[in-house]
């Protein structure tokens, strides 16, 4: 039976589609009927235990520790400020706020403080939540450990359709929801669990436009579709109902991400790349004559609308600044040189511009030492961590007690990444997998631009490879699939252990090794849970899992 590049477990790449029921539209009917209506139900039922289990954990003593901590000081004021006046103010001193991060995550910060209540001594600001009144602190975490908990469940769903497995689907998110990172950034007012959900979701969607459009040239190729003609008689019948709505909607979820932080664009080149190569894959898999040429006169003009309708949802999130007049250099009287800023709509716009640039001239001079930065090529192997709050008092039962929670991937796991992706290389170049390719490519882009900008000495932190840990948790999980699988078969086979199969033993041994990893990265967890989230403990535990000589003190 042929297989279609690009498919799981594809190994050749046929010219047309076979006379016996092979090709893409074959190949996409057998991939979407193993998915039946009870199996699905079952899948829906492990998702939720997941991320039921996601929930406990970011939301069990999500008000402790007490007041702001680490960046916290800036993003719930912000957050307040937004919600109260459309802008970040600084109610202390009366003034706008000067700020260099978009608001959209501000915006979400705020959500959970209107709704739960938001206090600053500073400020002398103390307002109830309009559905309940909470610790302060619960308001302003709320909306992390939401978002926090909602990418567990993004990533179980993705990794189930990627992996065609609800088992490598849930290790994905478990994965994901005992590493104390993950964790940490869900624990905290932050901007990076946001941006890292944004992210995730646009892949997300992306994946499922792969799928559609896939399904929609299985059908053609049904009806009698000969795609080695030329024009539009070689192609799939057109109309809004097969618009790649999936692709847009991408478009709107990376818009929002690059509205949380500017970094979110180095994905952007990384996603149309992906975009162009499926569709390439499905076009030479259907027969089409000149697949690349076919597929970037094709799907240009998507791609370019899907990138205004990532800059109008970016801009869509300033609305607060464009229409008060109180935000930080919001009048034309902030640009005296700028002799079109008076003007209405392209006067805020250009306003919007110059605040921009100001605030990206910030960024590329940010270069003052910090405690706890540290750079690109010790992020995986948590080389410097960053604590956001450390305290020595409290009542632990021993002479000494220490409070500290820091930003520090699960060790086990964390340590699992550079090996995962190695193995990755080598069994997407041996498989020829399409699903490798997608997760190298976003890893590759959320990471490598960071090598670039430290060779200027950028100040930089560890939570900048936010975006990228559901992507390396699917790097292990491909290599859990691919110890359990059928020797040669799709890494997604999940097949029951039948004695006398002539893998039998390897997928046994795998089973296990599989499995016991999972289970040690939990016991890994486990450890250092006091530490990921404030728990006070004796000092002489807390020091216990300062490792790697001192370096995460």
């Amino acid at each position: 039976m042929i297989q279609v590049s690009g498919e799981p477990g594809a190994t050749q790449e046929p010219t047309a589609p076979s006379a016996e029921g092979g090709g893409v539209a074959a190949a996409v009917r057998r991939r979407f009927a193993t998915v039946d209506t009870q199996a699905d139900r079952f899948s829906w039922l492990a998702t939720a235990v997941v991320v039921a289990i996601a929930a406990i954990l970011r939301f069990v003593g999500l008000s402790s520790p007490k007041g702001k901590i680490f960046d916290e000081t800036y993003y719930a004021k912000d957050a307040y400020g937004l919600i109260s006046r459309g802008v970040e103010w600084n109610y202390k001193d009366n003034v706008p706020s000067y700020v260099v991060h978009p608001p959209l995550g501000k915006w979400l910060i705020g959500l959970g403080e209107w709704a739960f209540g938001y206090q600053d001594a500073d400020s002398k600001v103390s307002v109830p939540g309009h559905l309940m009144t909470t610790a302060p602190e619960f308001g302003w975490r709320f909306s992390a450990a939401v978002i926090g908990t909602l990418s567990v469940l993004l990533l179980v769903r993705i990794g189930r359709r990627m992996f065609r497995s609800t088992v490598l689907g849930c290790a994905a998110g478990l994965l994901l929801a005992l590493d104390g990172f993950h964790l940490v950034l869900s624990r905290a007012a932050l901007l990076d669990i946001f941006l890292l959900f944004f992210v995730l979701a646009a892949f997300g969607a992306l994946v499922l436009d792969r799928d559609a459009r896939r399904r929609r040239w299985a059908r053609a190729l049904d009806d009698g579709l000969d795609p080695s003609q030329p024009g539009r008689a070689g192609r799939p019948p057109t109309g809004w109902r097969t618009w790649p709505w999936w692709r847009l909607a991408a478009g709107v979820l990376i818009g929002c991400a690059c509205a949380v932080k500017w970094s979110a664009l180095y994905f952007v080149p990384a996603f149309a790349l992906l975009v162009l190569l499926w569709e390439v894959g499905v076009r030479r898999s259907a027969g089409v004559r000149r697949p690349w040429r076919d597929a970037v006169v094709d799907e240009l003009p998507w791609l370019v609308l899907a990138g205004v309708v990532m800059v109008g949802t970016y801009l869509a999130t300033w609305s607060g600044w464009l229409l008060t007049d109180d935000g930080y250099y919001r009048l034309a009287s902030a640009y005296p040189s700028a002799p079109l800023s008076d003007r209405p709509v392209i006067g805020p716009l250009i306003n919007l511009y110059e605040y921009h640039r100001a605030a990206y001239g910030f960024h590329a001079q940010l270069d003052d030492a910090h405690k706890y930065q540290s750079w690109p090529w010790q992020w995986l192997l948590l080389g410097r961590p960053v604590a956001f709050h450390y305290a020595n008092n409290g009542v632990c039962g021993a002479p000494t007690c220490a409070s500290e929670i820091l930003l520090l991937g699960t060790p086990l796991l964390w340590w699992s990444f550079l090996p995962a992706l190695v193995a990755l290389v080598w069994l997407g170049v041996a498989r020829r997998d399409w699903r490798a390719g997608a997760i190298l490519l976003t890893v590759a882009a959320g990471l490598l631009p960071w090598f670039w900008f430290a060779l200027d000495g950028r100040t930089m932190f560890s939570f900048y490879a936010a975006p990228v840990v559901p992507f390396l948790v699917l790097a292990v999980v491909y290599v859990l699939g691919a110890l359990i699988a059928p020797a040669g078969g799709d890494v997604g086979a999940v097949a029951p252990l039948v004695p006398g199969d002539p893998s039998y033993e390897r997928r046994l041994v795998g089973s296990i090794a599989a499995g016991a990893y999972v289970l040690l990265v939990g016991i890994c967890f486990a450890y250092f849970y006091p530490i990921f989230v404030g728990r006070v403990i004796p000092y002489s535990d807390w020091l216990s899992r300062m490792w790697l000589d001192g370096r995460w003190i």
